[in-house]
């Protein structure tokens, strides 16, 4: 477990590290985050990170306290600090304290640890259940802190026996609470959503590599489109590349595109990790 926290301009000790009650992220989930992750303890593609935590900030109207540069150090500090290899580091922007609880104050920033976990071997070889649900996420180009929906939705992903959420609005698919989706047709076309999703770094890290050898497109995805897709899969920070096995009805037979694009995800990452 990590020990040290970065709050606003200074390290303390995790228990140590408070916000007020009154802050916009207690009063109204006003907030913004983002989350990397470390190979031994290198932070994989931090940079890509740290422009979409600034950009967010800015969409929201947060103003950071630390400037970019002394941003990455704070977090290069943390991790030399705890010495926590192959962790995550979370970077957290509140809202700020709120008299009224309506009006952005100064935003409170913390950095913090936290051990996580890969998928196993043996998830990746079964795959993972998608079950959809009619929703779109506010702001999505935004990573805010609001996960309101996906926590609400959990003892209906538990009973219908499924590992996540696909969210799609009037039939169009857009994206899971935590991850990109994707899928590869019998053509063996690479597509994902193009709008209406988070850009994720392991969605373009992984797009990047599709485009060395397959077509790839980048456009709105149907329900319907699934029910003669051979691959489906999904990425994040924490999951890599995981196949789906099967969402709602539709079953996903097929793993070979999938498994190529992770192996040559890992290898991007270790190349990463020794530079």
């Amino acid at each position: 477990m990590a020990k040290w926290v970065f709050h606003n301009n200074g390290f303390l000790e995790e228990e140590k590290a408070l916000i007020h009650f009154k802050d916009l992220s207690f009063q109204r989930g006003y907030g913004v985050f983002d989350f990397l992750r470390l190979s031994g303890n290198k932070p994989l593609f931090l940079a890509n990170h740290l422009h979409r935590f600034f950009s967010s900030a800015q969409a929201m109207h947060l103003p950071v306290p630390l400037g970019r540069a002394e941003l990455e150090m704070a977090i290069l500090s943390l991790i030399q600090k705890n010495d926590l290899p192959g962790s995550g580091v979370r970077i957290s922007l509140s809202g700020g304290y709120s008299e009224d609880g309506y009006t952005i104050g100064k935003p409170a920033l913390v950095i913090s640890q936290q051990s996580i976990s890969l998928p196993t071997e043996a998830q990746v070889q079964q795959g993972i259940r998608l079950l959809s649900y009619t929703y779109q996420r506010p702001l999505p180009q935004i990573k805010s802190i609001d996960y309101q929906v996906a926590v609400w939705l959990q003892p209906e992903r538990i009973r219908a026996g499924a590992d996540d959420i696909l969210y799609a609005q009037n039939g169009w698919i857009s994206e899971c609470p935590r991850s990109n989706f994707f899928i590869v047709t019998n053509e063996n076309k690479l597509v994902t959503p193009s709008t209406n999703a988070l850009a994720g770094i392991t969605r373009s890290k992984v797009l990047a590599i599709a485009n060395e050898f397959l077509t790839v497109e980048e456009r709105p995805v149907s329900l319907e489109e699934l029910k003669t897709a051979k691959e489906a899969f999904i990425t994040s920070t924490t999951k890599l590349l995981l196949p789906v096995a099967a969402m709602d009805e539709n079953i996903f037979p097929q793993r070979t595109i999938t498994f190529d694009l992770l192996e040559r995800f890992k290898a991007v990452c270790a190349a990463v990790a020794l530079t």
